[in-house]
C-alpha cells in the first residue's frame, strides 16, 4: 500500500500515473483504428 500512497500523494507519482493511463488509452485507440482498416482492406 505503500506504494499507491506514494503514486497519489507526490508529483512525480501523478505524473507517472498520468502516463500510464495516456499510454493505455493511445494503444487502445491504435488497436481499434489498426482493426478497422484491415476490416476495411479486407473488402
Amino acid at each position: 500500500m505503500e506504494l499507491f500512497a506514494e503514486l497519489f500523494k507526490s508529483p512525480i507519482g501523478i505524473l507517472s500515473l498520468i502516463t500510464i493511463v495516456v499510454i493505455i488509452m493511445i494503444a487502445t485507440y491504435l488497436f481499434f483504428w489498426v482493426k478497422k482498416q484491415v476490416e476495411k482492406d479486407g473488402k
